[in-house]
């Protein structure tokens, strides 16, 4: 039995996907739809169906995805959940996900206003987590792993008096840049113009509004290095 469901599973994964690769079709066929769903037919859902992605090069898009994005590159393998959002809204650069990222269930990415979000290889982010590039551009190194909840932000709102906050302009810092190998927990806010090193780990709730050093452990609101990976207390120190 479990023979026949794999090579099931394979037959269907090599039919499934996007109708193109590398700068992609933006959604699914009819054909690709109906053998995504017979890929899955027996396969856990949620993380359970990572697996299917590592089964062709044109990885594995949930038929509950839903892309409205002219300009998504997509590297070999990757993994695209459940309900997971990606948006171009006016004048949104590009994005990139390199090969082997996963995005989970109802994650949000979006450009707008010349920003771009670049995701490199091998990195997870988690289920809720919102990616908006406006502005400025969002940029993750490799093995990057962000749990749930998480929101990046290269831009802001001018707070100007006289005027209601949605008719302000936007202003921006700067990119938002994370290094390779960092760990982002459970509610993270990192804000415009920010850069967080290579190895670092930003505790859970952390809103991160300046530079994280390379190996840091930062936490608190604002975020502040609170001591390095290495430490003694490194398990304690948030």
């Amino acid at each position: 039995m479990f023979n026949f469901k794999h090579r099931w599973t394979a037959f269907w994964m090599r039919r499934a996907g996007l109708s193109r690769f590398g700068r992609v079709s933006t959604r699914l066929s009819f054909f690709g739809r109906v053998a995504t769903r017979l890929a899955t037919r027996f396969v856990a859902p949620y993380k359970g169906r990572i697996s299917l992605a590592r089964l062709t090069p044109a990885g594995y898009l949930s038929v509950q995805a839903a892309i409205d994005h002219n300009d998504l590159r997509l590297g070999r393998h990757c993994f695209i959940g459940d309900r997971v959002q990606i948006y171009r809204t006016r004048e949104g650069g590009f994005v990139e996900l390199q090969d082997r990222v996963a995005l989970y269930s109802d994650l949000i990415i979006e450009t707008y206003d010349g920003g771009h979000v670049i995701i490199g290889e091998e990195t997870h982010i988690q289920a809720r987590c919102q990616l908006v590039a406006g502005k400025s551009s969002i940029i993750i190194g490799k093995r990057v792993e962000i749990a749930a909840n998480c929101g990046i932000y290269p831009f802001n709102h001018g707070m100007e008096a006289g005027a209601l906050i949605r008719e302000q302009p936007l202003v921006s810092k700067g990119d938002v840049v994370i290094g390779d190998d960092a760990w982002l927990g459970f509610g993270v806010v990192v804000l415009d113009g920010v850069r967080i090193g290579a190895g670092a780990v930003i505790g859970a709730g952390a809103v991160v509004t300046r530079d994280v050093p390379d190996n840091a452990i930062a936490c608190g609101v604002p975020a502040r290095v609170t001591g390095m990976r290495g430490d003694k207390i490194d398990a304690t120190v948030c």
